[in-house]
């Protein structure tokens, strides 16, 4: 009967280890498990992070390029700008040239030329400003000399331009020269 007892004593030892063992196993489980989760979790929030990184990357970039692509334009503009203010010197000369101009066939081949300078004008969108019986606008003219005003007459008023003012759209491009009345 000693043999049973002590079989019964090692199967209840036995039993008590064996459980010892099973938990521990689970417990090594859910340590590796928990551990998994938490590499899991800082893998998202790290890719949450380089997600919103280049979002960020790509919304700065997009903005460059449309500022980069908006200031090639304004450059482009001001360039055909320069270039047609450059020819208004060459308008007046004909002006001028066809004030003086005796010969007829020079006349017609002078006026032929300024029409055409004409149309070149009109196709860039540039106008003319004449502010002539105008009040004095400083925004699109420039006083270059002042006379006394005819009895009736008010101050301030635009009496001769000097030099013809040239606008694109609400750009001057070269501002006009004029007489003002005192």
């Amino acid at each position: 009967m000693e043999e049973k007892d002590i079989k019964t004593e090692e199967t209840v030892e036995e039993k008590a280890e064996k459980k010892t063992k099973k938990s521990a196993k689970p417990s090594a489980k859910n340590e590796e498990l928990e551990r998994v989760k938490a590499e899991l979790a800082s893998a998202q929030a790290e890719s949450e992070e380089y997600k919103r990184k280049w979002y960020s990357v790509a919304a700065e970039y997009e903005n460059y390029r449309r500022r980069t692509t908006a200031q090639a334009a304004q450059r482009y503009a001001e360039g055909r700008n320069d270039v047609l203010a450059s020819l208004f010197p060459i308008g007046d000369n004909l002006v001028r040239a066809l004030s003086v101009c005796s010969d007829e066939n020079t006349r017609k081949g002078l006026e032929m030329v300024l029409q055409s300078f004409h149309k070149l004008l009109e196709a860039e969108g540039v106008e003319e400003i004449d502010p002539i019986g105008q009040p004095f606008d400083p925004s699109v003219a420039e006083a270059i000399m002042a006379m006394p005003a005819v009895e009736g007459e008010e101050s301030g008023i635009v009496k001769m331009v000097h030099e013809k003012g040239y606008k694109k759209g609400e750009k001057v491009l070269r501002y006009a020269k004029v007489v003002v009345t005192q």
